[in-house]
């Protein structure tokens, strides 16, 4: 199927542009191709691990030309919603430590008194603990709100996958009975939204491309983006055929882009 040329292009990056420290096939070139050919480009993840600065130094070390401006993630989306809804606000972080400084030096604090606690914020945390369980659990209780950066299952990495967000944000609605109010992440037009607005077209001069069915496929779908998949990581061709979410194009890997690139 072949991919026509776009105005802008938004790639999730687990999966699609690298797999754990393993840049994928083709990535660098489609990059270098769609900045010589004038194309906006942004990058997308949802993963909170690590802050838009790393992201900009992982790329850059891969040879990838980026830049702080065109990187987008679920923690920096986080802060954003945060401050347009309360400024301020008091939190218990089920998450590690990129996303607690994030919020730290935008302003909020932190606490474990339950009482105190605005907001649980789940997150991809491989530091998550009973401990942290027992503090949510007395928060949410109490009141608090309980929120999300991602609603990913799990996270790609060479040969296999690590437990994401989904699994955290499970255990705290399982022993709460309460539901997630808010999932900044994809595919919520929340992120849909914020990364729009940092590539400045308007959704149909854009193509999303990323490697799951249900969080990028599903944002673009959504957003009235054309989308590509990407099979590369999580989502597979045969996952296809019961999917309520279908992608405009479906590709082997990113160096079926470099042809269309520069139309």
């Amino acid at each position: 199927m072949t991919v026509p040329a776009y105005d802008g292009y938004i790639f999730d990056l687990d999966g699609t542009i690298y797999l754990g420290d393993i840049l994928l096939p083709a990535a660098a070139e489609v990059l270098a191709a769609l900045r010589a050919a004038g194309r906006r480009v942004a990058f997308l993840s949802n993963n909170p691990t690590k802050t838009r600065a790393q992201y900009v130094e992982k790329l850059q070390g891969f040879g990838i030309a980026a830049e702080l401006a065109e990187v987008v993630n679920s923690s920096a989306v986080m802060v954003q919603w945060l401050r347009e809804h309360a400024p301020g606000a008091t939190v218990f972080v089920c998450g590690e430590a990129p996303l607690i400084g994030e919020l730290t030096a935008a302003g909020f604090q932190l606490s474990e008194e339950p009482g105190a606690i605005q907001f649980v914020i789940a997150s991809f945390d491989r530091t998550f603990t009973y401990h942290k369980l027992q503090v949510a659990f007395d928060a949410v209780r109490a009141g608090a709100r309980l929120v999300a950066t991602n609603p990913d299952r799990f996270c790609p990495v060479p040969g296999g996958g690590e437990p994401d967000a989904a699994a955290i944000i499970a255990a705290i609605e399982a022993c709460t009975n309460t539901r997630c109010e808010v999932n900044v992440g994809k595919p919520s037009p929340i992120m849909a939204r914020t990364v729009s607005a940092m590539i400045d077209l308007p959704p149909e001069r854009c193509l999303m491309v990323g490697d799951r069915l249900m969080t990028d496929i599903a944002m673009g779908v959504d957003a009235g983006m054309s989308t590509a998949l990407v099979l590369t990581g999580d989502s597979k061709r045969a996952d296809l055929a019961d999917s309520a979410v279908q992608p405009s194009y479906v590709i082997a890997g990113l160096g079926e882009l470099i042809d269309y690139v520069k139309a």
